[in-house]
């Protein structure tokens, strides 16, 4: 996994235009040079004979494998065994206990929108497979006239949300400042500043929790000013959540900022990935959420989804979803999952730990407390111009915007990586 939304897709979008990262906010977007260097660095990577190499964009445990839980291995033999299971097409908008299961883990049980039966839910083959869902109905969503935009999206953010949106046919794509590198963390005050200048009807492209890349997510306060703003300034959420639960090691808290807005009766979108947290990779598990604002709306929103599905990828595989519902659906099961997900968060927070300290240790230049101020897979270490150095004198391989997957970090090769970025910060 190179990204959270590298779960293989097909026919869903092309990966050619990426975020230009100059800061200015509210810029267009442009083609970016982002795309091909990371093309290059991992080829450079298959390419390195150097035995130590290391790449530090993908993800893996202590043993650098792509983690697998238990738990799901149980699962998925237990299914296939079980004969009520019968090889058959689902509906073009997924496996039924599948949906219902994902709308409450993510927006709870007891929200006012599914009490009124106001909720759209889809399963998809995979996070990108969502975003590509959701620009599409954004398109139809007024119903009169097709809308084109502008979307925002944050600096940085995945290099395909924008031609994702573009293949949909939204070429209104413009930007918000969000990280800056010099506090190496989230700049609110800009952020706020690009959002009240956006116009009104402008799609916001969030990451509720787990942003990527820089695994620098918002504060509850900050998300009480954010939310507020678009409540008021009429600007429409399109949430993204690519490693649910990955964040924090709990659902409902990863998805808090999704809650706070259906409950202030905002209508939204939401695309998630229940790939990663399951250990789906192969199955791609996304998932769309759309609260809508009227339960009157509902009937024309499943049959717009349904058509729009079957141009895409006409349905979606079973078996992951399959085995995500059978997991939340029971509570044994559900405890037993949480358990594993909270020892991969804690394992993820106690590498950052180590890595700062280590830094420390090493009289590393700079300060590097955001590291452990950050949540989740990714993180943003600052260290963008020294990226092609790292990789060609230490054959260690970041994303060409200098962040990296902590989970990549292990106990075999953290030491190195320390004196790396040691030797890289003092240039």
């Amino acid at each position: 996994m190179n990204r959270p939304s590298s779960v293989p897709e097909k026919n869903v979008s092309r990966k050619s235009k990426v975020c230009n990262q100059a800061a200015a906010g509210g810029e267009v977007f442009s083609s970016s040079s982002a795309v091909q260097a990371e093309t290059s660095l991992l080829s450079m990577f298959k390419r390195d004979s150097e035995a130590s190499k290391i790449y530090l964009a993908g993800q893996g445990d202590e043993d650098g494998q792509t983690f697998e839980l238990r738990l799901v291995g149980k699962i998925k033999q237990q299914l296939s065994v079980d004969p009520t299971i019968r090889p058959e097409y689902p509906s073009p908008l997924g496996l039924t206990e599948f949906t219902k299961q994902a709308t409450k883990v993510t927006l709870g049980r007891s929200l006012k929108p599914i009490v009124e039966n106001r909720v759209m839910a889809v399963q998809t083959p995979g996070y990108n497979a969502a975003v590509r869902l959701g620009a599409e109905l954004l398109r139809v969503w007024s119903g009169n006239s097709p809308w084109s935009g502008p979307v925002y999206l944050s600096t940085p953010c995945d290099d395909s949300l924008a031609s994702i949106f573009q293949a949909a046919g939204i070429h209104d794509i413009r930007q918000y400042y969000y990280w800056d590198d010099k506090q190496r963390g989230v700049c609110l005050e800009k952020l706020v500043e690009d959002l009240e200048r956006a116009p009104q009807q402008s799609v916001v492209v969030l990451y509720a929790s787990g942003h990527y890349p820089t695994g620098a997510d918002l504060s509850e306060n900050q998300w009480e000013i954010i939310t507020q703003i678009i409540k008021g300034r009429r600007l429409f959420p399109f949430f993204l959540l690519p490693a649910l639960a990955l964040s924090t090691g709990h659902l409902g808290r990863d998805a808090r900022p999704i809650q706070k807005c259906a409950a202030l009766g905002m209508e939204l979108i939401c695309a998630q990935s229940f790939s990663h947290c399951f250990g789906q990779y192969g199955e791609g598990v996304g998932h769309l959420l759309c609260v809508l604002k009227d339960n009157y709306f509902l009937m024309a929103k499943q049959s717009q989804a349904k058509e729009i599905v079957k141009s895409l990828w006409a349905q979606p595989s079973v078996m992951g979803a399959h085995i995500v519902a059978a997991i939340l659906s029971n509570p044994a099961h559900f405890i037993e999952w949480q358990e594993e997900i909270k020892r991969l968060v804690e394992r993820c927070m106690l590498v950052r730990l180590v890595l700062r300290e280590r830094l420390r240790h090493l009289g590393c230049p700079g300060f590097w407390d955001h590291l452990t101020h950050q949540r989740g897979l990714f993180s943003c270490i600052g260290l963008n111009p020294q990226v092609d150095f790292l990789a060609y004198s230490k054959h260690v391989y970041l994303l060409p915007n200098g962040c990296l997957n902590v989970s990549a970090l292990n106990g075999g090769n953290l030491e190195y990586v320390a004196e790396s970025i040691h030797q890289a910060a003092s240039l």
